[in-house]
């Protein structure tokens, strides 16, 4: 998307638009961007036709807020900024242990994801995973995560179901080597499942809602 339509997105969701509409005038957007009110009005009617931004000309004034895509094209410039200023190579993560719904053990269990664990890690993991309840303020870093290329193990069916592709992502916690596994179709959006060769818990002592830092490769 060009820049400059990027720019009146975020100045919409500066002020206030990503959860509600805004009262501004084609003007008092042009004067916030140091463009015309023609320029302003032009390029609010080309998002219009985008679907980026919704308007109310009920009142007396127009109303603009962003649409689910509005906030989608935003939040991967967002993204690609704090691949930037923050990740150097790898991101940092804080969370709390957390349990799972006990799936874990049985999905990395399957012969034909250990096999691809252990040619990717160059280790056999623990049999379950080790479950991270990621901190509300950085799930920005998730998408992050998530965006990056990792590395895909395949899935595969077996007579009685089928299993997803996984992406693996190498971390550490406490300088152990790990890894962030996400299946294709999770559950979870704050949840990170981790495989080890060591048990984590039992490792480093960690009990339910102990604090613990993840270090992600990119």
């Amino acid at each position: 998307m060009d820049e400059k339509y990027t720019l009146v997105l975020k100045k919409i969701a500066l002020l206030g638009g990503l959860d509600d509409y805004v009262v501004v005038s084609s003007g008092e957007l042009g004067n916030e961007l140091r463009i015309s009110q023609q320029s302003a009005s032009k390029r609010i009617l080309r998002l219009l036709d985008m679907g980026l931004i919704t308007r109310d000309l009920g009142a007396r004034r127009q109303r603009i807020r962003l649409t689910d895509k509005g906030i989608e094209a935003i939040r991967k410039e967002y993204i690609e900024y704090r691949r930037i200023f923050e990740s150097e190579g790898c991101i940092i993560l804080h969370g709390v242990v957390t349990s799972g719904m006990g799936e874990g053990k049985y999905y990395v269990c399957q012969k034909d994801y250990m096999s691809q664990f252990e040619k990717v890690l160059g280790y056999i993991p623990y049999e379950g995973t080790f479950n991270v309840a990621i901190n509300k303020g950085e799930l920005g870093k998730l998408d992050i995560i998530k965006n990056a290329e990792g590395v895909v193990i395949k899935g595969f069916s077996s007579t009685s179901r089928s299993f997803g592709d996984v992406t693996l992502y190498k971390a550490k916690i406490h300088n152990v080597d790990c890894a962030v596994i996400v299946p294709k179709r999770s559950h979870y959006k704050e949840i990170l499942e981790i495989v080890c060769q060591f048990h984590i818990r039992r490792t480093f002592g960690l009990s339910e809602g102990d604090p613990v830092d993840l270090r992600v490769e990119l």
